[in-house]
């Protein structure tokens, strides 16, 4: 038995020498001079081709290997894959009812996201705007956001129509402390849903027993990150300039039930926020991270090819563990009512609830519940009509219904002043020099007279905050976008319309490159607004008529290029005012015509104990029966 045993072992050792020996003669170790720099595979197994997913390692791009210098590029050093394995940039498409997105195995990155039913100069809209350079969103990369990104090429697994796997093997290099040489995998899962224009994305670092933590240098405040999670360079659609009017960027974050507004590079170390947003005027890009603490920062860093960017980085925390599985969720799309009410009542594909991002669209400020009031009306304006042009007049026409009862009591106090005037003259010449006095003499008399000085100014008052709600409303509500109110005239009331287009000759200093109709329509309704409003002693008065044709001239090029919606509400506003004017000053004829009858007799001539009173209008006949 013994001898047996004996010669087992030596026959085992002499097998295991032959096929050592075998292997080093006819498949040799890969040459160290064709291993990889950062950002490219290194050598894979032998035999392995990119058609069966080979597993690869791929040293941190951006981090330090010896003998080469770190990468400095956004997208790292690009050398010559390994002979043995080379992978190929992939493209993996997802077809939507709502959107088309192109993903690129090269850092597992989103590189396209058309939405099909909203258009970009008669184009699918694309979400993902680049400048000279192509755009790749959703990368990773390992410490802050200044960090390099990767983009290494990753294996592609894709397991159904709206599932795709990104993964590849990296190996952490020298001068990252006790982990160094540790192995782990990168996988990018990404979760595409029919109908939303929500995904979900899954990060995921694994290094199994080689790597006991994820800790990368270069992060903020110097305590290390695990990676970073960004999206840019910017949001579409297109467009020539952010001037906070015709484009925007706004950035957000919702922190315990209450949105606020951030600052570009400010970042906010464990911020918590259940959603953090980029929002333009009427598209969004809304991060929903599903981690307990990260950092977040909101970034405008310089790109070739764009006149701005909005970036937004979500910096993972370093971590100590071997395994991290991390979940975000992201919305890409419009900023409309029902696409983004569909998370708080649970009526999406993610069965999330009371997530509030409508908090997105709406206005922030005193006047959002009157915005928030009127958008209402408009919409149930919409749905009659079936015309947003027409519903905007037919918006106009409530307001000035409901503010009638007020513009009217306004006109009976300016006509009640005029009868008060010359004992007003009186009091402020006999005072003049005691201004206290002439102060309560002149609250006394208004007492006495039972006036308010107020009244005349409330209608005027009022129309101060509907107006500039009704600007913001027509400025930003997403419905507006595209809608059409007279084909050929007006086919976008969220855009200036134009009669005639002489671009690219644009007009020095203005900047004009399109003659409009509507603004020169509201001159003349502004004009012709003040000369029926104004009272007689405004006629009299060369200041005031400066301003009744100066102020409409002034608008006139502060208005030139804002949205056709909004100067369609003014003209409106301006017609309907004047036929109200008309109106009044018909009802207040007789009372007019009485109190001039009264100044001509001298009655309106008393003393100080003795009250002036406007004259009355004398009572309705009744009519026979």
């Amino acid at each position: 038995m013994e001898k047996r045993t004996l010669l087992a072992v030596v026959l085992s050792i002499t097998v295991m020498l032959v096929f050592y020996f075998v292997q080093g003669l006819f498949m040799p170790p890969p040459d160290p001079s064709a291993q990889a720099v950062a950002g490219q595979p290194l050598t894979a197994a032998p035999g392995s081709t990119a058609g069966t997913l080979p597993v690869v390692e791929t040293p941190v791009p951006g981090l330090p290997v010896a003998g080469i210098p770190a990468a400095t590029e956004a997208v790292g050093v690009e050398t010559e894959p390994s002979a043995a394995v080379s992978l190929q940039e992939e493209r993996v498409t997802i077809d939507t009812n709502l959107f088309t997105a192109v993903l690129s195995s090269a850092g597992g990155d989103l590189v396209s996201w058309k939405l099909k039913e909203h258009k970009d100069q008669n184009s699918p809209l694309e979400m993902i705007f680049s400048g000279d350079s192509e755009a790749h969103a959703f990368t990773v990369a390992f410490g802050n956001q200044d960090a390099v990104p990767v983009n290494a090429v990753f294996n592609v697994k894709r397991i159904d129509d709206y599932i795709v796997e990104f993964f590849q093997d990296f190996v952490l290099p020298p001068g990252t402390g006790s982990y160094e040489g540790g192995k782990f995998r990168l996988t990018k899962r990404y979760n595409f849903k029919p109908n939303e224009y929500m995904f979900e994305l899954t990060i995921l670092l694994d290094g199994g027993y080689s790597v006991s933590g994820f800790n990368f240098p270069g992060a903020v405040g110097g305590s290390g990150a695990a990676y970073t999670l960004g999206f840019g360079p910017q949001i579409g659609p297109r467009f020539e300039k952010l001037d906070q009017r015709s484009e925007y960027r706004n950035y957000y974050s919702f922190t315990n039930g209450k949105r606020k507004t951030e600052k570009i590079n400010n970042v906010l170390n464990n911020s918590r926020a259940t959603w953090s947003a980029i929002a333009g005027k009427y598209f969004t890009l809304i991060a929903v991270p599903y981690l307990a603490q990260y950092d977040m920062v909101f970034s405008s860093k310089p790109e070739p090819g764009l006149s701005a960017t909005s970036r937004l980085y979500i910096i993972r925390p370093s971590l100590n563990a071997s395994r991290s599985e991390d979940v975000y969720r992201f919305y890409l799309g419009p900023k409309t009512q029902d696409d983004l009410a569909k998370y708080n009542n649970g009526n999406n594909s993610f069965n999330i609830n009371d997530m509030q991002l409508i908090q997105v669209a709406n206005s922030g400020g005193f006047l959002a519940p009157l915005e928030k009031g009127l958008k209402w009306l408009l919409l149930i304006f919409q749905r009659v009509v079936r015309n947003y042009g027409v519903a905007i007049i037919l918006l106009t026409l409530l307001v000035k219904v409901i503010l009638f009862p007020l513009t009217k009591k306004g006109s009976e106090s300016t006509l009640k002043m005029q009868a008060l005037g010359p004992k007003i003259k009186e009091i402020q010449e006999k005072y003049k020099d005691k201004p206290q006095e002439m102060n309560a003499k002149m609250a006394e008399f208004y007492k006495k007279e039972g006036y308010n000085p107020l009244s005349g100014c409330l209608p005027m008052l009022l129309q101060i905050p509907i107006f500039f709600a009704m600007y913001n409303l027509f400025n930003n509500h997403f419905d507006l976008r595209g809608a059409m109110f007279i084909p050929g005239w007006i086919p976008d009331l969220s855009l200036p319309e134009s009669i005639f287009n002489f671009a690219p000759v644009r007009l020095p200093i203005l900047g004009w490159s399109d003659i409009r109709l509507l603004p020169f329509i509201y001159v003349g309704s502004q004009l012709l607004y003040g000369k029926v409003t104004q009272t007689p002693d405004q006629k009299s008065n060369a200041q005031m008529k400066m301003m009744l044709y100066a102020m409409p001239i002034v608008f006139f090029f502060i208005l030139y290029d804002v949205p056709s919606g909004l100067l369609l509400y003014w003209i409106m506003s301006n017609v309907l005012t004047m036929v109200q004017q008309l109106a009044i000053n018909k009802y207040m004829a007789p009372k007019r015509a009485a109190l001039a009858a009264a100044a001509a007799s001298g009655s309106s001539s008393n003393s100080e104990s003795k009250p002036v009173l406007a004259p009355k209008l004398p009572p309705k006949k009744k009519k026979k029966k």
